[in-house]
């Protein structure tokens, strides 16, 4: 089979799997995995007689290009800000999986030479590739489930950045251990070297010398020369670390650290954006397809057992060691369960051992097999994991019950309240305006920190995701006179709008998003007003260069509000002044404040508004004070303010309805 026919086979066997795995809700990284396993040339002969030299030169490129990747997404600043995670958890997670490892490694090879027969180097190597997780299919789902802010999701990304910045000494340390045993301590001694140069590197000249470089060619103003750099600077900075005597990945790691620590870096994602997932996805079929499955089925209970005791050793150590670190018992599980399974730099670790000539064949594959297995069974465990916990964890339930009865403290005897699901800059910036005016805000926030400042200045916020039903009940959703999302991400806003109009269609939701790419869909989810912050910063733009080329002040007030007529839909007219009586602006839909006459008391808001026409209900404050939602079936009081959006014509006929 030709090249071309090959690469056709690929493609249609990784959509095929990348296609089964959205529609069952898993990861695409698993369609990857099990498209290469069936790809593999020992097991179904799909890749027609494809040679171990081919797959061996596409692995390779499918991990320099993961590992850029990876560096790519690497945080320095966020490691040192979550430091107590990264070098508490995370820094004991990775030194005792590797020294217990190793030793357990050696007390087997002691036990049964016959069946697993290696030396401490091997040992050694075979412990750092069980000491990572898989950073891939976590951040993922924790994504997905808005986990990243929570206390166990904390630990998790803490432990997952210090496997990142582990490997760089670990991928230095692995070809020094398959050198000739009267070179080995020399060569130790040389990695030692190579490995605290390379972490100097990182921390501290990199950076600098990759932003003069990268602003010398982006003064060039070419985005082909931009892109062709990033594979120069990649595959360059690979093949150098290759002939430094480490590995092409570590190169291709170190290029995408670098990347990010400037100011290009959001260029440079950019660019690559497209070819992410393929990059990623060519290293999980390579990965699949170094399997031989021939060899696996003959070893079976091996595999299992490399499976079974692996997981649980981790799960155990894991959990024992954030439990140990002051997490509470929920929490402690939940780390564990989600850190159990290999990971990506496992298995660029086992195959960079076994290019080293440290692993044989009989025990390279059952070690993959198991690895392979625990990536694929890692989406269901993240799926159970709350079930798990409640079972195996007898406080989580009055955990969980503390939580909520921390948020319905915050919103007992409240109601008219705006409920704001997010407590960043937005969230409080917002709550700030709705106080000065005398309106009761409740926030939920899965920063802990934050809430337990917001909490101590006295600000009614409770932590909480807002994306659970109970948590939205607790915080009085049935009461509140409109929720307002104030954070970016789709995903999460969408799954939020699903809960709430699921317990309470009638309130008004107002959604932020960075652009009006999603304005429609999340309208369709039920937003019922989406603000999109690009819109308002060019509108606030073109409103200042308007004022400082001389247009009149009122021109300019009249322009933004007429793009926001367009926009947005409760802001479809503003409240008119005696200045504002053109023959347009009459015909244009506008706001109106009522007062609600002695007359309408005890009146159902439909039956008062019947006959008005084309009007709606914004909302409605009370004589006694506070606000609340204006639904049809409200009954009305007398002393009430209603504010109706409509034409002039039919605010008027509104206000008469009303009096009569």
């Amino acid at each position: 089979m030709g090249s071309l026919e090959l690469t056709l086979l690929y493609l249609t066997a990784a959509v095929i799997g990348v296609s089964a795995c959205r529609w069952l809700k898993l990861p695409a990284i698993l369609g990857y995995l099990v498209v290469g396993v069936m790809m593999e040339p020992h097991t179904l002969g799909l890749a027609f007689g494809q040679d171990a030299d081919s797959i061996k030169h596409l692995a390779e490129y499918g991990v320099v290009f993961l590992m850029f990747v990876i560096g790519l997404e690497f945080n320095l600043p966020k490691l040192r800000a979550m430091r107590r995670h990264v070098f508490g958890l995370g820094l004991a997670q990775v030194v005792l999986t590797l020294l217990i490892v190793t030793l357990g490694s050696l007390l087997l090879a002691w036990l049964a030479p016959a069946a697993w027969r290696m030396g401490w180097q091997t040992a050694l190597a075979l412990g750092g590739a069980m000491a990572m997780s898989s950073t891939a299919i976590v951040v993922k789902m924790m994504a997905d489930r808005l986990e990243l802010e929570s206390e166990h999701g904390q630990r998790v990304m803490g432990v997952l950045l210090l496997q990142d910045l582990a490997v760089v000494p670990l991928l230095v340390l692995v070809p020094a251990l398959g050198s000739a045993p009267e070179a080995l301590l020399a060569a130790l001694a040389l990695a030692a070297l190579k490995a605290a140069a390379l972490i100097t590197l990182l921390l501290w000249g990199g950076p600098r010398v990759m932003r003069w470089w990268l602003t010398l060619v982006a003064r060039r103003k070419s985005e082909e020369l931009f892109v062709l750099n990033l594979l120069l600077l990649t595959l360059g900075l690979a093949w150098l670390t290759e002939h430094a005597g480490l590995s092409l990945a570590l190169g291709a790691f170190i290029c995408g650290v670098l990347i990010s620590e400037t100011e290009f870096k959001l260029q440079v994602e950019s660019e690559i954006r497209p070819f992410h997932d393929v990059l990623l996805g060519l290293f999980f079929i390579t990965i699949g397809m170094l399997l031989d499955w021939r060899q696996v089925a003959l070893q079976w209970p091996l595999v299992l057992a490399l499976l079974a005791g692996p997981v649980l050793f981790k799960l155990a150590l894991i959990t024992a060691l954030a439990r140990a670190l002051g997490a509470s018992g929920g929490v402690a599980l939940r780390t564990g369960l989600y850190l159990a399974q290999a990971g990506e730099f496992g298995f660029v670790l086992l195959t960079l051992s076994r290019r080293e000539g440290l692993l044989t064949p009989e025990l390279f594959h059952p070690i993959l097999a198991a690895m392979v297995l625990s990536m694929l069974a890692t989406p269901f465990i993240i799926m159970a994991s709350n079930r798990i916990v409640l079972r195996l964890v007898s406080s989580e339930w009055l955990q969980q019950s503390l939580q909520m009865t921390s948020i319905a403290r915050q919103s007992l005897n409240t109601s008219g309240h705006v409920l704001i699901c997010g407590y960043g800059r937005s969230g409080q910036a917002m709550a700030r305006l709705l106080e000065r005016e005398g309106i009761a805000t409740i926030a939920l926030d899965l920063d802990p920190d934050r809430v337990r400042q917001a909490r101590a200045a006295g600000q009614a916020v409770a932590f909480g995701d807002a994306a659970k039903p109970q948590n939205l009940a607790a915080a009085g959703l049935a009461r509140a006179s409109a929720v307002a999302l104030t954070y970016l991400d789709p995903g999460s806003v969408l799954k939020t709008l699903a809960a709430i109009r699921a317990q309470a269609p009638q309130v008004p939701v107002i959604v932020r998003t960075q652009t009006d790419r999603d304005l429609e869909r999340l309208r369709a989810a039920g937003a019922t007003e989406v603000v999109p912050e690009s819109q308002e910063g060019s509108l606030m733009l073109a409103s200042h260069a308007l004022a400082l080329v001389g247009v009149p002040m009122r021109r300019v007030i009249r322009i933004a509000q007429q793009q926001r007529e367009e926009r947005y839909g409760l802001l479809r007219g503003f409240f008119h002044g005696a200045d504002d009586a053109s023959e347009d602006e009459l015909q244009a839909e506008r706001l109106a404040t009522v007062t609600v006459p002695p007359s309408a008391a005890g009146r159902r808001l439909a039956d008062a508004l019947a006959g008005a026409g084309e009007v709606r209900a914004i909302s409605l404050r009370r004589a006694r004070g506070g606000h609340a939602a204006a639904r049809d079936d409200t009954v009305l009081e007398g002393g009430e303010t209603l504010v109706l959006s409509g034409k002039a014509e039919a605010l008027a006929r509104a206000e008469r309805a009303l009096s009569a």
